[in-house]
């Protein structure tokens, strides 16, 4: 199991990316919003250009904003493992799928509580990740939703039986209570449950295994 630590809602973000570069955490969670798709907003690409000179993670980026097509070239010049956009945005989604495709970047596509898991499935054999939302997306410290874990489960059996790799990743609410329900997932993004911790190795490890 990967980890994915999610900075979102801390106040000292230098100090929280330092630290978390100390650990063996797989990736850095880069929530981006542009107060349209979702109510709030994050900081603007140019302070967060600066992430490199707090943590040498490969960020997962997760896009939060109706019309993410042109911010690609822009993230593209980060160390990006993978850039992740929702399903009921304004773009073109085959768009934004070959955009990152020419930068060698890995591609995803989101999927809310209220959506149905089928919606992705005309585009599995074209992403490398489906992000399977545990709360609404836009407010961290929000309760998990339970039916999650089913959704993540369907999708699962979808790829196995397409024979595909797929990878499944889930954000929002991801704690230690709640992982053995999780363990069809690929990758954990956890936020609160790390950064809230006084040893985030610990709660790392805990939530790998």
């Amino acid at each position: 199991m990967k980890i994915s630590a999610s900075f979102l809602g801390c106040k000292k973000i230098g100090k929280t990316l330092s630290d978390l570069n100390l650990t063996d955490v797989d990736y850095i969670h880069v929530d981006v919003m542009d107060g349209k798709y979702v109510k709030g907003k994050t900081m603007p690409f140019s302070e967060l250009s600066t992430i490199g000179n707090y943590t040498r993670k490969r960020l997962d980026v997760h896009f939060m904003v109706s019309k993410p097509l042109k911010l690609i070239d822009l993230y593209a010049t980060l160390n990006v493992f993978c850039l992740t956009f929702h399903l009921d945005i304004l773009d073109d989604l085959n768009l934004i799928i070959n955009r990152c495709r020419d930068y060698g970047i890995k591609v995803g596509i989101a999927v809310n509580p209220s959506q149905d898991i089928s919606l992705v499935y005309n585009y599995l054999d074209k992403i490398d990740l489906v992000l399977v939302m545990g709360v609404n997306p836009g407010l961290p410290g929000q309760k998990f939703i339970e039916d999650t874990p089913t959704k993540i489960n369907t999708l699962r059996k979808e790829i196995e039986k397409r024979k595909l790799n797929t990878l499944i990743s889930v954000d929002g609410g991801v704690n230690l209570e709640n992982i053995e329900y999780l363990q069809n997932c690929d990758i954990l993004v956890s936020g609160s449950t790390i950064t809230n911790s006084h040893d985030y190795q610990e709660i790392i490890t805990k939530l790998r295994n």
